[in-house]
């Protein structure tokens, strides 16, 4: 978790071949406690970083070095939540 954005971004280009525009890619510790998004808008990149002091974010387990996860599932990954539980197109109504 010592990687700045150049570091990050070695092994995204390495996988992907390129950071496209509009795309995040996370990396998360082995304790499972601390997560950094490297993310590019268009114009450049970001590097953000959050710790839980309590919990773990959910990972995907498995021998997957990458996977596809829609923005409200990176978000709720993100915030600490179980992004695998969020619905593609979940809505939640008043009764």
């Amino acid at each position: 978790m010592r990687a700045g954005t150049d570091t990050a971004l070695a092994p995204v280009v390495q996988v992907f071949g390129q950071a496209k525009p509009h795309h995040a890619h996370p990396f998360v510790n082995r304790r499972g406690n601390r997560i950094k998004v490297l993310a590019h808008d268009g114009f450049g990149l970001w590097l953000c970083a959050r710790r839980l002091h309590q919990g773990r974010f959910t990972w995907a387990g498995g021998s997957e070095s990458h996977r596809s996860l829609a923005a409200k599932r990176l978000q709720a990954l993100v915030i600490g939540l179980p992004w695998h539980r969020v619905a593609e197109q979940a809505v939640i109504r008043a009764a």
